[in-house]
């Protein structure tokens, strides 16, 4: 319940001020049909230390933390060394339920926040691309903490991170419903999930993933009400 649904960016929708008003462009527009935001789901407070020996280690600040320890360990990491891009750049892991699926091709960029307030980070964070309809996993929030002496603050409803969507139509905006976790899709998402743990360049699994893949995974679910 407090992962809120990704929401549309929509920017500057008062009347245009004349025909080349920024929201009378179709650059702009175009970006904006196939971009959302997803926000913060809850308050967190970080800290790196380093011990003597040049090791990192993360731990949970209470004040500003409203994420129980236990549950935080559950969704909090710290990558292992050998995963960062620097040696000296931790890189800290937030797992996701998020996760989206199409019948059709569309790519899914996941990015900064976008048209949004970000918040102060001490880092970057480690965006990426791929295709949904083969690789519905679930999203991660990573960030490369370059300011390891800065905590890592989110505050719940600010905006965290945008997901941008690519199909082969690209004048069409997108659409996002709640899919129903169908068996077939249950089962598809169970043949993908954790490979990152057995091989590396998991996108050399694709072409095994569409074969593998059922014609239709995308089931929108009923709302009641």
């Amino acid at each position: 319940m407090i992962f809120g649904a990704p929401r549309r960016v929509v920017t500057g929708r008062s009347r245009p001020l004349g025909p080349k008003a920024v929201q009378s462009c179709p650059a702009v527009n175009g970006l904006e049909a196939r971009l959302f935001i997803v926000d913060v789901p809850f308050n967190l407070r970080l800290r790196l230390v380093r011990d003597p020996g040049g090791s990192f280690g993360l731990f949970l600040v209470p004040d500003g933390t409203s994420v129980s320890a236990e549950r935080a360990r559950g969704l909090v990491s710290l990558m292992p060394p050998q995963e960062w891009r620097s040696p000296n750049v931790p890189v800290v892991q937030i797992a996701t339920p998020y996760s989206f699926i199409a019948d059709e091709e569309c790519w899914l960029t996941q990015l900064p926040p976008v048209a949004g307030t970000a918040q102060h980070l001490p880092g970057s964070l480690v965006c990426g691309r791929f295709p949904t309809n083969i690789w519905p996993r679930n999203l991660s929030w990573a960030l490369e903490w370059e300011k390891p002496g800065e905590d890592l603050v989110l505050r719940r409803g600010d905006p965290w991170f945008s997901v941008l969507f690519e199909t082969t139509r690209p004048s069409e905006r997108i659409d996002l419903v709640r899919a129903r976790l169908t068996p077939e899709l249950a089962a598809y998402q169970r043949q993908i999930r954790n490979v990152v743990g057995y091989v590396s360049g998991t996108f050399g699994l694709f072409d095994e993933a569409v074969a593998r893949r059922p014609a239709r995974l995308l089931v929108e679910e009923e709302v009641q009400g």
